[in-house]
Parts: C-alpha cells; sequence; structure tokens
C-alpha cells in the first residue's frame, strides 16, 4: 500500500472508519430496537458491560494491543484478560438469563445477541486496521 498516491490512501482509511462507523451504529440501532419493539426496556442491562467491556483494556493494556494475543508473566495483563472475558460473559447471558426468566421475548433476545455480534465484529475491525492506519498518535 506504500506505492499508493497519498490521497487514494486517505480516501481508503477514511471508507474503513466510516464502515466501522456505520457497524457501531448498527449494533446501537439493534440494541434500542431490542427494547423499542417489545416495550421493554430491560434488554439495556447488556449496556453497563457494552461501557465496562473495554474499561480493562484502557487501563491496564495501554496503546499496545499485540501484548494481549501473547502469553505473558504480567498479573496485569492477566486481569485485563480475565476481566474483558467476564465482560464478554456477561454481554452474552444478560438477554439469556432475562429469557429464561421469561422478562424478554425470543425477539427482543434474538435482536440483543445480534447487537452483541456486530459490536464484536467493530471491535475485530478496528484491531485489525489498528496497525497500519495514520490515525495512531504513537
Amino acid at each position: 500500500m506504500a506505492d499508493m498516491p497519498g490521497y487514494f490512501r486517505t480516501c481508503f482509511h477514511t471508507g474503513r472508519l466510516a464502515c466501522l462507523a456505520m457497524l457501531v451504529s448498527g449494533g446501537i440501532v439493534l440494541q434500542i430496537l431490542a427494547c423499542a419493539l417489545y416495550n421493554n426496556w430491560w434488554p439495556m442491562l447488556t449496556v453497563i458491560m457494552y461501557v465496562t467491556l473495554p474499561m480493562p483494556l484502557m487501563f491496564f493494556a495501554g496503546s499496545d494491543t499485540s501484548s494481549l494475543y501473547s502469553e505473558s508473566g504480567s498479573c496485569w495483563l492477566d486481569a485485563t484478560k480475565f476481566l474483558t472475558g467476564a465482560s464478554t460473559v456477561g454481554s452474552i447471558a444478560i438477554p439469556i438469563i432475562l429469557k429464561h426468566a421469561g422478562v424478554i421475548g425470543w425477539g427482543a433476545m434474538a435482536l440483543e445477541l445480534s447487537s452483541f455480534f456486530v459490536f464484536v465484529l467493530s471491535i475485530l475491525c478496528y484491531l485489525g486496521m489498528g496497525e497500519d492506519d495514520g490515525y495512531s498518535m504513537f
């Protein structure tokens, strides 16, 4: 990609960023639809998990995301992986528990889980474009 003209690279990066923004917006729309269509706002509990999900990564892992994929002896990095995994499991478990308790219906649970998978897809796309983009500050 180094031999492309500068304006083409800028357009390509902007398109990737716009696609990422559309994915996140789609996840938010699915989250709100899960609540609004069924006139039941209990599925918004998963927003707590969506907010707490990146917190350990921001506080303990720093800007270097490559260290998350390696085995390390750092207890802070292990705590980060554990807390991120617990938030991820909570994001999946809350809609399932609410459905099992009879608080929400099948449609709301399906929309909640699809919202979660759209958010996961957007996070994976962000991590994939994080290495070679021109947006990093360091």
